[in-house]
């Protein structure tokens, strides 16, 4: 790895941590000897880079740095390339087209040194058409999730039953071939899963769950653990 590609990494290491990182973690990490990332360290200090910490302890970057945008290493690249790819097969033409965007919109500023990266990736997913049921317009869905307003629904089941329900939206899950509204429902008084090709009515309401996201996020995923740990008893 060349110096200017590690010390971006070493800014990229520190910033998504929430605690300090050790030199011990951080030659791990770029497959260097400690003494390569003291030296780093201490470049990056010298460059006004506002890290903080000591060998032993571990380094901080202040929360408040920021890097020119789009500074991306070729794995980083890569990983983009290949999670549009994968979008590409969901069933939800809004997701899809706004991954192209985003595609789009890093070719048009990205360094011509870096196109290669893009037109020809070293990562694929194995050719596909996209299949299953069309799922409807899921922006209402995830407007209400990231508002925390509740949701009227009208939802027709595997057997035909259709049934209106208020529920709580906490997720969009995706599958190869369908979508999947993860929700509090209030009549049943659980978490449920709604299929999105199977929602005949869709009304965001003016009323908010009642909670941040964050704490009913964290409950569907103790119910989710929970069901987990009870399918493995069953086995």
């Amino acid at each position: 790895m060349r110096k200017a590609d590690r010390l971006f990494q070493i800014i990229q290491i520190l910033r998504r941590s929430s605690r300090p990182v050790t030199s011990s973690e951080l030659a791990d990490e770029l497959e260097v000897a400690r003494r390569t990332v003291y030296r780093d360290i201490a470049h990056l200090i010298a460059q006004r880079v506002p890290i903080e910490g000591e060998a032993g302890f571990g380094y901080v970057l202040d929360a408040q740095y920021d890097m020119p945008p789009l500074t991306l290493t070729p794995d980083e690249i890569e990983a983009v390339v290949l999670g549009v790819q994968m979008v590409a097969r969901l069933n939800d033409a809004a997701i899809r087209n706004a991954a192209s965007d985003v595609m789009a919109k890093i070719t048009s500023v990205m360094p011509q040194d870096l196109l290669p990266y893009i037109a020809q990736p070293a990562v694929g997913i194995k050719p596909d058409d996209v299949g299953g049921d069309v799922t409807r317009d899921t922006r209402p869905l995830r407007s209400a999730i990231r508002e925390g307003r509740k949701l009227a629904l009208d939802y027709r089941a595997a057997d035909g039953a259709v049934t209106s329900r208020i529920v709580w939206p906490v997720l969009l899950g995706y599958a190869d071939t369908h979508s999947l509204l993860i929700a509090w429902c209030q009549s049943k008084h659980a978490f449920r899963h709604f299929r999105t090709e199977r929602l005949l009515k869709v009304e965001i309401l003016d009323e908010s769950i009642g909670m941040s996201r964050s704490k009913l996020r964290q409950q569907w995923q103790q119910w989710r653990d929970a069901q987990m740990w009870k399918s493995r008893v069953v086995q």
